[in-house]
């Protein structure tokens, strides 16, 4: 089988659904430093990164049949020094923080839930290995 060029160029955009938007988007600005890019009446747009954004949405019925659901966990990349500082801004914040947990490899990942309850990774990952040295 021959491969074929990805069609894809990483994640564009992650929602996570929630009662509180304005404590979630406080959240997300404020610990994460995440920057926002519009707000409507149901619905916040954070960039996350160079070209991805993060979608806090209110509960209902949206467009094209998109509604809320359950997810096991979702990661930001961190970049380099940035897992260590947010630590941190966690610990000094008295939020739960689990990690750094070394994995395999000497990356590391801290874990928190945000005020949604959603369990948010930060993995430092792509800062200790650029992608081409996973490429079989």
């Amino acid at each position: 089988m021959t491969a074929i060029e990805p069609p894809t160029d990483g994640f564009a955009e992650l929602t996570l659904e929630t009662d509180d938007l304005a404590g979630l988007e406080r959240f997300y600005v404020d610990v994460l430093g995440l920057r926002v890019l519009t707000r409507e009446h149901d619905r916040v747009w954070l960039a996350a990164g160079t070209s991805a954004r993060l979608g806090l949405w209110s509960p209902g019925e949206k467009e094209f049949g998109d509604r809320g659901g359950r997810h096991v966990h979702f990661a930001f990349s961190a970049a380099p020094g940035g897992l260590d500082r947010l630590r941190d801004a966690l610990d000094a914040r008295g939020a739960p923080v689990r990690g750094p947990e070394e994995h395999d490899g000497g990356d590391r990942s801290i874990y928190f839930e945000d005020p949604a309850g959603n369990i948010v990774e930060v993995w430092d990952f792509f800062a200790r290995r650029p992608i081409e040295e996973l490429a079989d």
